[in-house]
Formats: C-alpha cells, sequence, structure tokens
C-alpha cells in the first residue's frame, strides 16, 4: 500500500486530500479571508502560512510526514511541457518562486510538496499541469506571425477523464481517439489522439466558447474597434473577457444554477443565452472532430456544467452526437487525479518525468 499526500492550492482556499492506494481516506479544504491573504504582497509569501495549515490537519489526524511515500502538489505555471507526472526539482521551484511564466496560487503546490519531501528524503510530484504542451505544430499556427496559439487548458482532469472514458470503451488511453470537454468557469475542448491532445483552445486567455464568465472568441475587429474608438483601458478590456463576459455579462450571473432557475421560470432570454453556450461548445466540439479527421470513438463531457443532464448536456447531445457517441463524467476530481498520477509512479506503471530535461530538449 501506497500512502499519498495531496496539496492542492487555489486562490483562497488549500485542499487536502491523503491517499492509499486509489482510495482517499481523509480531506479537507481550508478556506483563507481575503483579509488574511492581503498581508501577503506576493503570493510565494504565502508559503509558511499555507504550510501551516497543512500542519495543522495532520497534526489533527495523528498523522506525520514521515508516514507518507510521496506527496504531490497542484502543478503550477511553469514553461509548456508534455503530459506526465514529474518530479519536483531545483529548477522547477526557482521559477515558480520567481513567477517566470506567471503568478498563480497552484504554483505553491509544487513549492510546498518539495520543501516538504526534500525535509523527509521523499518524493515530490506534479501532475499535468495547465501549461501541458501537445499541440502539433499546425495548431499552433494563428493566422499571423506575431501571435502563436498556445496550449493552456484543463489538463489534469481532461487527462484523468480520458483515461476513465477509455477504460469504459475497454481500450487503452493511447488506443483512442477522443473530444474532451472541460466545461466550469473556463471551458476547454481538446483533441486528444492516442494519448496526446494535439489541439485545445486556450482556455485560460479567452480563446473558445463563451462560458460562465468569459468571453471566448469575440468578432476581431468589433472588438478592436471597442479598445480603440470607444478609449477603454486596458484593465477594462481585460475584465470584459476575462471574469466579466459570457454569462456574467448577458445575464448577470455566473452561476449556471441560477441560469437553469430563470428558464424554469419561464426567462427567454436566459434560455437563449444558455443554448447559445451549448450551440458554440458544439460548433468547437465539430473543430476538433475535423483535427481528427472524423476518427472519434467518443466525445467526453466534465466539469461542473456535466451536471446539468436537463439542459447542457442534452443539448450538446442533439447537436454532437452524430459525430461519436457521447460520455459524461461530471465534476472534476483534482486530488484524485493527482493521486493516481503519484501511483502510477510509485507502482512503477509509468516512469516521472524530469522537468529539467525537458527544458533541455526545449532549448
Amino acid at each position: 500500500m501506497f500512502r499519498i499526500l495531496v496539496i492542492n492550492p487555489g486562490s483562497t482556499s488549500t485542499k487536502i486530500a491523503i491517499f492509499e492506494d486509489e482510495k482517499m481516506i481523509s480531506s479537507e479544504t481550508i478556506r483563507h479571508s481575503s483579509e488574511e491573504l492581503s498581508k501577503f504582497e506576493k503570493l510565494i509569501d504565502q508559503y509558511e502560512f499555507r504550510l501551516n495549515a497543512i500542519e495543522k490537519f495532520l497534526n489533527k489526524l495523528g498523522f506525520h510526514y514521515s508516514d507518507f511515500d510521496a506527496i504531490v502538489g497542484r502543478g503550477g505555471l511553469v514553461r509548456p511541457i508534455p503530459s506526465g507526472t514529474y518530479e519536483v526539482d531545483e529548477l522547477m521551484i526557482e521559477e515558480l518562486k520567481m513567477a517566470k511564466y506567471g503568478e498563480h496560487a497552484s504554483n505553491l503546490g509544487a513549492v510546498i510538496a518539495y520543501e516538504i519531501a526534500k525535509k523527509y528524503n521523499i518524493p515530490a510530484y506534479i501532475v499535468d499541469p495547465v501549461v501541458v504542451d501537445e499541440m502539433e505544430k499546425i495548431a499552433k499556427i494563428s493566422g499571423h506571425p506575431l501571435i502563436e496559439r498556445k496550449s493552456i487548458f484543463h489538463a489534469l482532469n481532461q487527462k484523468a477523464v480520458a483515461r476513465n472514458a477509455a477504460r469504459k470503451l475497454g481500450k487503452n488511453y493511447e488506443d483512442v481517439n477522443l473530444i474532451v470537454v472541460h466545461m466550469g468557469g473556463g471551458i476547454s475542448i481538446g483533441a486528444h489522439k492516442n494519448g496526446k491532445v494535439i489541439d485545445v483552445n486556450n482556455a485560460l486567455d479567452g480563446d473558445g466558447p463563451f462560458t460562465p464568465e468569459r468571453s471566448g472568441t469575440l468578432p476581431l475587429t468589433q472588438l478592436v474597434d471597442m479598445c480603440y474608438l470607444e478609449n477603454y483601458d486596458y484593465k477594462f478590456i481585460r475584465k470584459r473577457i476575462k471574469g466579466n463576459g459570457g454569462l456574467v455579462a448577458y445575464l448577470g450571473t455566473n452561476s449556471a444554477v441560477e441560469v437553469q432557475k430563470m428558464i424554469e421560470q419561464g426567462d427567454k432570454k436566459a434560455e437563449l443565452i444558455y443554448k447559445a453556450m451549448a450551440y458554440q461548445i458544439a460548433k468547437w466540439i465539430g473543430k476538433m472532430a475535423a483535427v481528427l479527421k472524423g476518427e472519434v470513438n467518443a466525445i467526453v463531457l466534465t466539469g461542473g456544467l456535466a451536471y446539468d443532464e436537463k439542459y447542457m448536456v442534452k443539448w450538446l447531445k442533439e447537436y454532437v452526437s452524430f459525430i461519436a457517441p457521447v460520455l459524461v463524467f461530471p465534476g472534476g476530481d483534482e486530488e484524485k487525479a493527482l493521486a493516481l498520477g503519484a501511483l502510477r509512479v510509485l507502482r512503477g506503471i509509468e516512469k516521472p518525468r524530469k522537468y529539467q530535461e525537458e527544458v533541455q530538449k526545449s532549448v
């Protein structure tokens, strides 16, 4: 039996879980108030604060760090790398501490895991960070040489549900072609070909369908006109694209549950906008079907919106079932996906990847 400690820092919380093999035996979500976090100038400065919260959780359960075979942290904003379970090394920590590729709470996951693991001589890992990049060269061409399309998506959950879907089909992940649709605050739609995500929309920066709070791909000339003719400043436009776009902009809420209630109460505008989101998601599924040349074993729906069988899942099935069977895996269990990534390495099913080696390959 392998015992694994999972550390998943979010912007206002730290999720902790303890696994014995595949089974989660305990978990907790520690909430951090804005008042507590406001004391820290940079995200990395929260290291000791978050570490203390983790230690309190373990002490309460009677665990010590030496009781674990591995510690796995949420992968942060590192440089683009292939999918897999990575050993956390000094180069990764150096880049995360200086926020070389961006500042995000998930950066703390690897840092905390590494410092604990180094002290107790146990391995520290990250699994499928959001910057997993397996896109084919042709998929990165944008239409202008000054802009290259980027791979930033829900890699951890997409990879986890893709493996589950392959098992449901009675096949290995490396032997199937899937279109995986993660639907949450951000929406990412990936073309998985024989174990690699060869194309995907940049869910972080606004590419793709509109979402509960992001505007998605917009008509470019109208966006440029809005920027220059209306004299909106940079921060205003960025916020309208990510944060105040999508359902928030149209209906004043980022909650799909609230929108569903509005539809139940006869709100025709809410129904039109919500169905338009499904319509755009379906169009992107069609794009990825073309990328896979129509050879699609299944379309996989996941994330929070996949719980909505009455509207979202129903509408999407109506639009795309002609392409391939639709499989639904609601939600997204990040902690389990992290634990399973570490477990595959501990059991010798996969070899851990070396971050420094991947960096040297890309130079």
